[in-house]
């Protein structure tokens, strides 16, 4: 075998003032041309592995530091970031602190200039090139999508010519159809470019159809390291560390009567379909009196839309909304901004809406559909350019955020951006000091309970985890009783384990707020617990209904930038008769005979 181009040996991290070190005795090789992912929950140490590689551990981040990194079969001891960074392009996960000039082109060529590189400019334009902006070069970086931010912080690593990139959650704040384009980039690198790639990554359909092997960190250990295929088919060892493999590859392990004998699970939807073909095929020619099958598509190849029991609750669900009075009424709304060329570029057009008590609403679209805009003109954040918008029949135009605070809460994307105090019961207690109410200690008990927050209410908020610095914001929000409340992506950066845990969060508000809104391109989350979903495009509102009449469509989920989730998918290839948005739907209609439910082969 060749000699690996970075191993670390035997390496161990304690962060200044922590009990438990974040790393311990680590040890990993990572071969030229290699397509590594690395999973692990929240907290497992995978950024403080990746950080170790380009020498922020320990030349920057300060702590106990034990072990011995090797770098292009050199000891790194004693070389500081800069020298390792020629090597080591890093995108990280706030990638959009790395943008540090004005315009693509000038930050592009930052780095490259920044080490004195004659060829600078050449650098940044083929950078731009290998990640599809040259046609950007010019364009001002707050003029620039999400997607289009993280291509350009992507495009500035490669500007270097690194060995090797490391890219932490590449796909955290993008829309599905911006996710496939980074990937499919880093796929082109890594294949054509001769670059070794590796993604600290949680979702595991991208990582099944890009990587190549797996590393997996639990508690700040090693694991293992393992192909692909061998590594997301542990089903059962992953479950228990809380990382979810694909949906079809769960789906195919809880239909698998002997499931120690199997794990030759799919990992794509079109394995899944040749899976599942054959697993009815043996089941019916075991028992052929009970023979079952797939249930036949419609004329259109979509599956029939929801009828009876279903249809009656959704008309009625719309007969109680249509005598109830709005809480949030938009009545053609416009807004638009002056760019640095002194014209108007519009970002919301003509918008209406109406939003009812009880309603969980779940707004969707690409990057820069307007989802973010809408919720800020709501909270009064921003002031539309035209229109009306009222909440609770209080007309928001230019109202300040202050005198609607009682009644809109606005939870931002990053958490830590609402923390001032130094602990959790700070944090929820300082919003309510600033309102004077007289039952201020038992509003924070009953938030720090109904958020599971007793046991970190003298934590430092900034010092927890994702999936708690969530719970804190929402409780932070909550803690007021306002009618509305507001999240955006409030499952961005969170393992899947905790994005699940966020579904029971959420319920958790019912209690406390009359309407909640989210924006977010989690489609699971919107399937398990949006009751009405609005998909905006281009600063418009395209389509307003709930789960079965969206993720029935298609061509309007991809005219929205948006991708069906594995088991929607497989609920189309199977011809099932739903669309499934969850394992127990796809489970119970994929793996029964006769309309009976199957999970791991008991009836």
């Amino acid at each position: 075998m060749d000699k690996p181009l970075l191993e670390l040996s035997n390496v161990s991290f304690t962060y200044p003032g922590a009990e438990q070190p974040v790393l311990q005795e680590v040890s990993f090789t990572l071969q030229q041309g290699d397509f590594v992912a690395v999973i692990g929950s929240n907290g497992s140490g995978k950024s403080t592995l990746c950080k170790c590689f380009n020498g922020l551990i320990p030349h920057y981040y300060t702590g106990d530091f034990e072990g011995e990194l090797k770098l292009l079969g050199e000891s790194a001891e004693g070389k500081r970031v800069s020298e390792l960074s020629r090597h080591i392009g890093y995108v990280y996960q706030d990638f959009e602190n790395q943008l540090v000039r004005p315009t693509v082109l000038d930050d592009v060529c930052f780095t490259p200039l920044n080490y004195g590189l004659a060829d600078y400019r050449e650098r940044g334009q083929r950078a731009l090139e290998l990640t599809g902006l040259s046609g950007l070069s010019r364009e001002f970086i707050w003029q620039l999508s999400g997607g289009q931010k993280h291509l350009l912080a992507l495009a500035g690593a490669l500007a270097m010519d690194p060995d090797i990139l490391v890219i932490d959650e590449p796909v955290a704040q993008l829309d599905p159809q911006h996710a496939r384009q980074i990937y499919e980039i880093l796929r082109r690198l890594n294949e054509h470019h001769g670059k070794t790639i590796v993604v600290i990554e949680h979702h595991a359909e991208f990582i099944a159809e890009y990587c190549r092997s797996v590393v997996l960190m639990d508690g700040g250990r090693l694991r293992w390291q393992k192909p692909v295929r061998e590594a997301l088919t542990s089903v059962e060892e992953l479950l228990a560390l809380g990382i979810y493999p694909p949906d079809v590859t769960r789906a195919a392990w809880l239909l698998q009567p002997d499931r120690q004998a199997a794990g030759n699970y799919p990992l794509s939807c079109e394995e899944g379909r040749a899976w599942f073909g054959r697993r009815t095929a043996a089941v019916n020619a075991a028992d052929p009196a009970n023979a079952w099958s797939f249930a036949a598509a419609s004329s259109d190849g979509a599956p029939a839309v929801p009828t009876g029991a279903a249809a009656r609750a959704a008309t009625e669900a719309a007969v109680n909304l249509s005598a109830a009075e709005p809480i949030v009424r938009m009545e053609q709304i416009r807004l638009s901004y002056r760019t640095i060329h002194k014209t108007l570029q519009p970002v919301l057009s003509g918008v209406n809406l109406e939003l009812y008590a009880g309603e969980r609403v779940a707004l969707i679209g690409n990057n820069g559909a307007g989802k973010s805009s809408l919720m800020k003109l709501i909270a009064g954040i921003t002031v539309p350019t035209g229109g009306t918008v009222q909440v609770k029949d209080i007309t928001v135009n230019g109202l300040p955020p202050e005198r609607l605070s009682d009644i809109v809460s606005y939870v931002f994307q990053n958490p830590e951006d609402m923390f001032i105090d130094d602990s959790v019961r700070g944090e929820i207690a300082y919003y309510l000091k600033a309102r004077k109410l007289a039952d201020m200690d038992a509003r924070v008990e009953e938030m720090l309970q109904a958020f599971r927050l007793q046991e970190l209410a003298e934590r430092d908020a900034r010092l927890l985890s994702g999936g708690q610095q969530r719970r804190v914001s929402l409780a932070i929000g909550a803690a007021v009783r306002p009618a509305v409340m507001l999240l955006d992506e409030p499952t961005a950066n969170l393992d899947i384990s905790t994005k699940q845990e966020m579904t029971r969060v959420l319920e958790a508000l019912r209690g406390h707020v009359e309407t909640v809104v989210i924006a977010t391109h989690d489609m699971a989350l919107v399937a398990e617990w949006a009751s009405r979903i609005i998909v905006m495009s281009e600063g418009r509102i395209i389509a307003d209904g709930d789960k079965e009449a969206i993720f029935s469509d298609g061509q309007l989920l991809r005219r929205a930038g948006l991708a069906e989730t594995q088991l929607m998918e497989m609920s189309r290839l199977l011809n099932l008769p739903q669309i499934c948005s969850s394992l127990k739907e796809f489970t119970a209609a994929a793996g029964g005979r006769k309309g009976e439910l199957v999970h791991g082969g008991s009836r």
